[in-house]
């Protein structure tokens, strides 16, 4: 149901645009910066949207890049082939603000120090942007999302008189560190994400790139001055909370990645004890492992390859999650696996103690809970090396 209301109210098209029209001296353009919601991943990194006021002249709307239509043509395949069109929408800003307060996410205003003609500028833009033939974009999550865009429309239409100051960021954080700063709350969500995500990610952030996220949109523009011939203003005028978050309990849940896997170590090592004392492999156990882990890999591995997810490319989880350890599997399922596995065991047992010694050394941050499963591989490729032999 809260899905549902989000999705109804939110990302519902309203009406026809705003016709083409002059802006009257007390117009205000405002950057939007809505808080996160935990709940969820794809709301765990907050959001942002313009918002034009213009009170003679009936306007109060929002201005939004975070809307995808569910009904365009091959929606899933895009989604998964990384090529899934985003676009411009507008609604009524009190229709749009509703939302967040029914989800308990605050709402911050930046109102810009434009100029009339900047203003105008803006204004015509977005409108220009709106139009059928404009308002789709292929997303992005860190280069091209609903954040980046309210930094790139104010850069097209203001030029050089924008200038970003960086020296507010005082952390060398990557991608990748950043993502994590939001979903402390949502393991599972952070290693899903960790997972699919390559080296691309692992790179320092310049204080441009931080703009990926809309709170670091709030405070580059509050570091963001306009210069006009010889007159230096700063980008924002005012800035204003419209709607604070009711402070909630944190949710925690004992079934976090680090017991589950864990748990899941201890019980393979203690069947591993048990099939070595009774002289008997527990087949279902290796087939599972290493076919689950196998599909893991083949996974990353076409995420990497096939798919226009650059932030994918060159995963090494790979080094683990090895695609050829589903072929395994499949041989497992034979009544006399080939000889031959001895030597796959062995290579298996080798790169992942390698791995493990070299965890936070290698370029990639690699999630400590995913520990348990290399070990796991390594016991288990132990205890068939002893019987192969």
């Amino acid at each position: 149901m809260k899905k549902l209301l989000f999705i109804l109210l939110s990302l519902t098209l309203h009406g026809s645009l705003i016709q083409a029209q002059q802006l009257s001296e007390k117009a205000e353009i405002i950057v939007l910066t809505m808080g996160p919601d935990t709940d969820e991943v794809y709301t765990a990194f907050g959001h942002s949207a313009f918002r034009v006021i213009d009170r003679s002249q009936n306007i109060d709307r929002v201005y939004n890049y975070g809307v995808f239509d569910f009904d365009q043509p091959n929606f899933y395949l895009n989604f998964a082939k990384g090529y899934l069109k985003y676009k411009l929408d507008t609604t009524d800003y009190a229709r749009f603000r509703y939302v967040y307060m029914y989800y308990n996410r605050f709402i911050h205003e930046q109102v810009l120090n434009l100029s009339q003609s900047q203003k105008q500028k803006v204004f015509d833009y977005l409108q220009w942007n709106m139009l059928p033939e404009n308002q789709h974009y292929y997303y992005d999550y860190f280069y091209d999302n609903c954040a980046t865009r309210i930094r790139d429309v104010l850069v097209t239409t203001l030029g050089d008189q924008l200038h970003f100051d960086g020296s507010y960021i005082t952390t060398d954080r990557s991608i990748r560190e950043l993502t994590d700063l939001y979903l402390a709350a949502n393991p599972w969500g952070d290693l899903g994400i960790d997972l699919g995500l390559g080296l691309p990610m692992d790179k320092t952030a310049t204080p441009y790139m931080y703009m990926f996220l809309p709170d670091y949109i709030e405070s580059a523009f509050a570091n963001a001055h306009l210069k006009n011939d010889s007159t230096t203003l700063p980008l924002v005028k005012t800035g204003r909370s419209t709607f604070d978050a009711v402070p909630m309990a944190s949710k925690t849940s004992f079934f976090t990645p680090n017991v589950v896997f864990y748990t899941l170590l201890v019980i393979i090592t203690l069947l591993s004890i048990y099939d070595y004392k009774r002289g008997k492999l527990s087949k279902w156990l290796d087939i599972s492992l290493f076919g689950i882990i196998g599909t893991l890999g083949l996974f990353l591995f076409l995420l990497w390859t096939i798919t226009d997810h650059h932030a994918a490319a060159r995963n090494m989880n790979l080094l683990w999650a090895l695609p050829t350890h589903l072929i395994v599997a499949l041989l497992l399922l034979k009544k006399q696996p080939p000889s031959w596995l001895k030597y796959y065991f062995i290579i298996t047992i080798v790169v992942s103690l390698v791995l493990l010694l070299s965890w936070n050394w290698i370029p990639q941050l690699l999630l400590a809970s995913l520990i348990p499963l290399v070990i796991a591989l390594v016991v288990r490729s132990w205890v068939w090396l002893r019987f192969l032999k």
